[in-house]
């Protein structure tokens, strides 16, 4: 693997790729007799790059790509998704990735690509005609359980829900595999932003269907609809943070993560560090309590910045560490409720349609 961090001065101002032309964010080690050019020209098909409009605009009108190589693995609407081998389609993966280089600062593989996946998102417009709009990048064999390498939509793509929908993507593809999954670090600051929302939505949807599930429950009954999550009589419901890991395929820590960004963990000791949470209390009757406890509904400070962002994602070891100890996590609807309004969270922006998922033996292989 070659991950390279660049700190030069970005090099070419602007590139122009299918109808849109876009200025550059950073450098991209494009080969030397490219140093001196302002502006390139890069086939939305086939990624082959030019420095002459004029060589652009008969390339354009006899390349005979129209889609990218590799399997075609998801199709619902506009949108399609193709698994690309690095090994099999080496100079195309090899010129995607110098493309996105320019909009990547922190990390970016571009010539040993061969032992990457890359998973290609396109949008056909009204003239039937596929569009490359975003991408990422993932070991086929990952020995830390990275789901996710690299992540990237294109700024005239961005602010349309695609970032998400190719992280949920992502997270299907680890759920295919029976794993469970992560970015791998560090992430861009749109990545991480990116990942704040996803999981953030994601836990807060499952908390929210369980908080409808109850208000069904019939009196006497143990269980929610035949899914075995206990509850009592009082309304409240035992779920853990393994299990809701199991649900998404999304790490323990990350979970714990963002329940603490969302400021839904209660501390009650004064060592923070020496706590392993593995439970969620979750009330709907909007009482905080843990037997007789009565807790503060008071949320825990924190930073949103990127710095320390990228601290909290790097307390992997901090948290394996940890002795195994139960501690109950008191959550009420409320605080759920107050959370979607107040922070402006959507719960329905794009996700993948597991119906639109057509696995082939090259690409993940099918739950069994």
């Amino acid at each position: 693997m070659e991950h390279i961090r660049y700190n030069k001065v970005r090099n070419i101002d602007a590139v122009v790729f299918g109808k849109y032309e876009i200025a550059t964010w950073y450098y991209s080690p494009f080969p030397e007799e490219y140093k001196d050019i302002k502006k390139i020209y890069v086939c939305q098909h086939c990624m082959k790059y030019m420095k002459v409009k004029e060589t652009y605009g008969r390339h354009t009108s006899i390349c005979e790509w129209k889609y990218p190589p590799g399997e075609k693995i998801y199709e619902v609407g506009r949108n399609k998704i193709y698994e690309v081998d690095g090994k099999l389609h080496k100079l195309y993966c090899q010129n995607f990735c110098l493309l996105a280089k320019f909009f990547l600062d922190n990390k970016m593989i571009y010539y040993d690509v061969e032992s990457f996946l890359f998973y290609i998102l396109t949008e056909v417009d009204d003239r039937n005609e596929e569009h490359v709009i975003g991408y990422f990048s993932k070991e086929k064999i990952s020995y830390d359980n990275y789901n996710l390498a690299c992540i990237l939509v294109f700024p005239p793509y961005q602010r349309r829900g695609y970032g998400l929908l190719l992280i949920d993507f992502s997270y299907e593809l680890s759920k295919r595999e029976h794993k469970i999954g992560s970015p791998e670090r560090p992430i861009s600051d749109l990545g991480i932003r990116g990942y704040h929302s996803y999981w953030k939505r994601t836990i807060l949807k499952i908390l929210q269907n369980y908080t409808t599930n109850l208000y069904n429950i019939q009196e006497g009954t143990s269980t929610i609809n035949g899914d075995g999550i206990p509850h009592n009589d009082n309304g409240r419901f035992m779920i853990t943070i393994n299990e809701i890991s199991l649900m998404t395929s999304i790490r323990r820590e990350d979970i714990i993560f963002t329940l603490q960004e969302m400021g839904f963990l209660k501390y009650r000791k004064p060592n923070v560090n020496s706590i392993n949470y593995t439970a969620v209390t979750y009330d709907v009757n909007n009482h905080a309590v843990n037997g007789n406890e009565q807790h503060d509904d008071h949320q825990q400070p924190h930073n949103n910045s990127p710095q320390q962002s990228q601290y909290q994602l790097h307390r992997d070891e901090e948290f394996s560490q940890q002795k195994h100890q139960q501690h109950i996590i008191c959550i009420t609807r409320r605080m759920v409720d107050d959370y979607i309004r107040s922070h402006g969270v959507r719960l329905d922006n794009r996700t993948v349609d597991i119906c639109g998922l057509k696995w082939t033996k090259t690409s993940i292989p099918p739950k069994n």
